[in-house]
């Protein structure tokens, strides 16, 4: 486990954020750092057909062990991280042998990860927990991921007397803007199936993800001197503000649902009395759903343009992914498989659903089935993130596992 966490600590280190402003691919050159750190590692590994491409995206194999034609599955984990929380400098603080209670972080005091808000602390006594220091995210999400298969690979390539068929590996930037997978060539990837790492705890399989829009709202006003403002200015913060306290805040928020239940999530607004703009996404789990969220938001927009006729309210609604589920079915051996490969490494399996979306939500949406598996994620995109080097380990355990499920399958 010691070079399973020298690995995470490592990449985690490494700033990749990435920015849904850009639009340049990948959207921040700093993802290619990290990149280049895994093409390096993949060819000091031994693996064969590693390619990093102009679009951040690395892929590697691990070669086939057995003589019979298994089917060839992929691992996929994102590089970059949360643009909600800075990534830069990241000081990761290691917790050995956790004996509980609250956790105080060292560089923000005020900042505590509380047992009372993180019920999986009380099943890691005695185990090595990895925070950040309270000033940046930590990066688990999803560099776990990718340390957890890294370390597999690893793994396999030191025991080839574990039976498996080849298995790939791919690396992709800019997951957390929702474009991981633009430019990932399927073909090049050549699995039946694929496996994101990048889910919380342990022992779970997420085989339901929300389906996910996302929507700008643009408000348009007219500046002048505020000295001579009477029945002349229109002020796009006004009304901006006012469109967002229309949304409802007893229910379809964050703060509010959890489970099945949806929501519309304004994350970010910017601007001037000329110009002022909201981000929002609209997640569900039922897709016809985002449909009745979009017609609340251009029921809103439509009122305030009544009432305000010399404003310009746009809303410019963009897919960004599809609930996995309806996809999954195409490979009917990738959900069941993983939950094996988890019950013989002595965990207990669970089907899950996901309160958010992977890579492997678009991945399933483009006609390859992707299922997620748990990497020790808490409290992702947050300065209170963390994770158990004790969980990565099981991520690695079934992984192997997992490999050796599909290498007995007949391709």
């Amino acid at each position: 486990m010691s070079t399973l966490l020298d690995r995470f600590l490592r990449y985690v280190r490494v700033d990749t954020q990435s920015d849904e402003h850009s639009s340049t691919v990948p959207s921040t050159a700093k993802q290619l750092t990290l990149c280049r750190i895994l093409e390096a590692e993949c060819r000091e590994m031994g693996l064969a057909d590693v390619h990093l491409d102009e679009f951040g995206i690395l892929m590697a194999t691990v070669p086939a062990t057995v003589s019979h034609a298994a089917p060839v599955i992929a691992l996929s984990a994102h590089v970059d991280t949360s643009p909600e929380t800075s990534g830069t400098n990241v000081q990761p603080v290691v917790h050995p042998n956790y004996q509980g209670g609250d956790i105080v972080l060292p560089g923000a005091p005020s900042r505590v990860i509380r047992v009372s808000e993180n019920p999986a602390l009380e099943e890691l006594h005695g185990a090595t927990l990895v925070t950040t220091d309270g000033t940046t995210l930590l990066g688990a999400d999803d560099k776990a991921g990718v340390a957890v298969i890294m370390s597999a690979a690893a793994h396999l390539v030191a025991h080839p007397e574990i039976p498996h068929g080849a298995i790939r590996l791919c690396f992709t930037c800019d997951e957390e803007i929702g474009r991981g997978v633009d430019h990932l060539d399927f073909k090049r990837l050549g699995a039946v199936c694929a496996y994101t790492l990048d889910g919380d705890g342990a022992g779970q399989v997420d085989c339901e993800t929300f389906s996910a829009d996302g929507a700008v709202v643009t408000v348009t006003g007219v500046n002048i001197h505020p000295s001579i403002g009477r029945g002349k200015m229109v002020n796009a913060i006004r009304i901006l503000s006012e469109f967002l306290s229309r949304l409802p805040s007893d229910r379809l928020s964050p703060e509010t649902t959890d489970g099945r239940e949806g929501f519309i999530h304004p994350y970010t607004q910017e601007g001037s009395v000329a110009k002022a703009t909201a981000r929002l996404i609209l997640r569900d789990f039922e897709t016809p759903k985002l449909l009745e969220y979009r017609q609340l938001l251009e029921s809103i927009a439509a009122d305030l343009r009544t009432k305000h006729p010399k404003a310009q309210i746009e809303i410019k609604f963009v897919e960004q992914y599809r609930n996995m589920r309806d996809g999954l079915g195409k490979e009917p051996r990738a959900v069941p498989l993983a939950l094996e490969a988890t019950r013989r490494a002595g965990m207990e399996a669970e089907a899950n659903i996901i309160r958010g979306g992977t890579d492997g939500s678009r991945m399933t949406a483009l006609g390859l089935p992707t299922p997620n598996l748990s990497t020790g994620e808490h409290n992702p995109h947050s300065p209170l993130e963390w994770t158990s080097v004790e969980e990565m380990q099981h991520a690695v355990d079934v992984l192997v596992k997992l490999a050796e499920l599909w290498g007995a399958e007949k391709a």
